[in-house]
């Protein structure tokens, strides 16, 4: 498919897109292929980045003008990956898709990011009301899902108040105000381990190559319960009537997004 051809492509959801081979910054030009989004003069857009030489194709799959959003896949021989591409409240927005869901369609790539808790949750929900940010089986705010959690009770000692959630690698926190988590496993995370080490991998590391960084203890893959409101400054604010369990979407089980977790 010609670079024309996806301009157009992209176009037809109100988008640019441009195109350049892949660089040594910030540590990717091991990547065959990076999508990004970007800003100039003009606002946002897609900035598609190849190494050359490359024998990757990339294929627009499905445009939905009106919805804002496109499927893109790129293949390299019998490695493919899908990406959906579009514009969520305020800007645009690069997600991977698991490789397992072979999707060939926007729709059916939503449906790809939801887990499986929320999958169960809209079961029973008309298809009409299963792409909304709200609905009456949760509420989404970006890649983060949250399901009421009725029979939650919480005592008060253990609530976390201005708490934020993460996905790793430097994104923008979600805000709670309030906040109860237990389980999970505990990482120690640097600028040099964004992702996390596990306490083996930690102690495997050298006293040298751990002075280098200032290192903190998370948890990866908790239970996380929210209430209140949550803020980020790309999305509404919501407020969540009650505890509702958190759930991320899952983007992080697509190998072309493998380096993005569940921080908290």
């Amino acid at each position: 498919m010609t670079a024309d051809f996806i301009k157009r492509s992209f176009a037809k959801m109100g988008a640019r897109v441009k195109f350049g081979e892949a660089t040594s910054e910030r540590g990717v030009a091991r990547r065959e292929l990076l999508l990004d989004v970007r800003i100039d003069k003009r606002g946002e857009y897609f900035f598609i980045r190849r190494q050359e030489p490359s024998r990757m194709e990339l294929t627009v799959l499905d445009v939905q003008p009106r919805d804002r959003h496109l499927l893109l896949l790129s293949r390299n021989g019998q490695d493919k990956h899908r990406f959906l591409l579009g514009h969520d409240e305020r800007h645009w927005f690069v997600a991977g898709i698991p490789e397992i869901a072979p999707v060939s369609r926007v729709q059916d790539a939503k449906q790809a990011l939801k887990p499986e808790a929320v999958l169960t949750r809209e079961h029973c929900l008309r298809s009409k009301y299963r792409d909304r940010r709200t609905n009456a089986a949760r509420v989404r705010q970006g890649e983060w899902f949250f399901v009421p959690a009725v029979a939650l009770q919480v005592d008060n000692w253990l609530v976390l108040r201005h708490e934020p959630l993460l996905r790793g690698r430097g994104s923008k926190p979600h805000m709670c105000e309030e906040l109860y988590r237990f389980g999970g496993e505990t990482v120690y995370v640097s600028p040099g381990a964004p992702n996390g080490l596990t306490e083996g991998e930690y102690q495997a590391l050298s006293p040298q190559q751990r002075q280098r960084w200032s290192w903190g203890v998370r948890k990866r893959n908790p239970k996380v319960y929210v209430r209140g409101r949550v803020r980020h400054p790309d999305h509404a604010t919501v407020a969540l009537d009650g505890w509702h369990e958190v759930f991320m979407n899952t983007e992080s089980l697509s190998q072309a997004m493998r380096d993005v977790v569940f921080l908290d």
